[in-house]
């Protein structure tokens, strides 16, 4: 099975099309993990990094009943250098033991050898010594676009040689992505919308057994209408959709992101459902508000498919 294959296994067997964000924060983390970390390690930067490993476990046993996958974003880990990393890696391995998919945000580009060794590192595997190999731990990866196939190819051919997954950016959540995303072509199409046609083109080959792609698209929850447009030109390939919660985006949103069958969408949420402990509306232990956010977001977004009647388990 292709990647959009295990991941369409992993949304039927929980019934969710949620992906949880793990960008912890170290001034929002309870301090009860942070004093533990420096009985531990002292105040030092693997005080630091003990803390978001301990943290991220205790939201995957939160989260992990109700959601299909996590999303590290590896600058959250990255700013405390080797010890961050190790972090992140301990992270991914924890999440993959509790039967979680684990889509890397780490927006990779490059052309040649450059791109070709970001592929190995996140979807591939390298050989050590004569019969010992390592194995990527990812099991997708965020990737940027602007170099066209050249910084591409490397990723679409690991996709297929090891089973993984990109989603590559089109459509941002962010207020300004209409600077470069907006542009009018010469043909009258938006930039983003020639991007569309190019990933359809990038994904054909890799089509899984379900009829979805492992080259999927990050499609901003703000921009609904644009979503709608784009589910349109692309209806084999499977769409990341941040900026729900935190960012400003609801259920009825994400909609236009589904295709009718159900499927077709794994919608983010990251503050909102690891920081929900310091929302009033949610328990003020961190791991029972994770939980109560993640299964109210997975209930809204099965409500509102439900209304739309694209809910896949009707």
């Amino acid at each position: 099975m292709n990647f959009a294959d295990r991941l369409m296994g992993k949304i039927d067997q929980k019934q969710s099309h949620v992906c949880v964000g793990l960008d912890p924060r170290l001034d929002r983390i309870p301090e009860e993990i942070k004093k533990e970390a420096v009985e531990r390690c002292g105040e030092t930067i693997e005080a630091a990094a003990w803390s978001l490993f301990e943290f991220n476990c205790g939201i995957i046993d939160a989260i992990k009943e109700h959601a299909p996958v996590v999303k590290p974003q590896l600058a959250f880990y990255e700013m405390y250098g080797s010890a961050g990393i190790e972090a992140f890696e301990k992270t991914v391995d924890y999440a993959k033991k509790q039967d979680l998919l684990v889509l890397t945000d780490g927006k990779r580009n490059d052309i040649g050898s450059t791109a070709q060794a970001y592929a190995d590192a996140y979807l591939g595997q390298q050989e050590i010594g004569e019969d010992k190999k390592l194995k990527a731990r990812s099991d997708a990866l965020t990737v940027t676009p602007y170099l066209g196939h050249d910084g591409i190819g490397p990723f679409l051919k690991n996709c297929e040689e090891y089973l993984k997954g990109i989603f590559i950016l089109v459509k941002t959540s962010n207020p300004s992505a209409g600077e470069l995303q907006d542009l009018e072509l010469n043909t009258g199409a938006k930039l983003y919308q020639r991007l569309a046609e190019l990933v359809v083109e990038w994904g054909e080959d890799l089509i899984g057994q379900r009829g979805y792609s492992s080259v999927g698209v990050v499609v901003g929850a703000t921009y609904p209408q644009e979503a709608e447009r784009l589910r349109e030109l692309m209806p084999q390939n499977y769409f990341l959709v941040p900026g729900y919660g935190a960012q400003g985006g609801g259920a009825d949103d994400v909609l236009p992101a589904f295709n009718q069958d159900g499927y077709g969408a794994v919608v983010n949420s990251s503050r909102g459902i690891i920081f929900a402990y310091q929302e009033e509306q949610y328990s003020n232990d961190y791991q029972q508000a994770a939980e109560e956010a993640v299964v109210g977001m997975k209930e809204a977004i099965n409500q509102a498919l439900a209304g739309a009647d694209k809910l896949a388990w009707g």
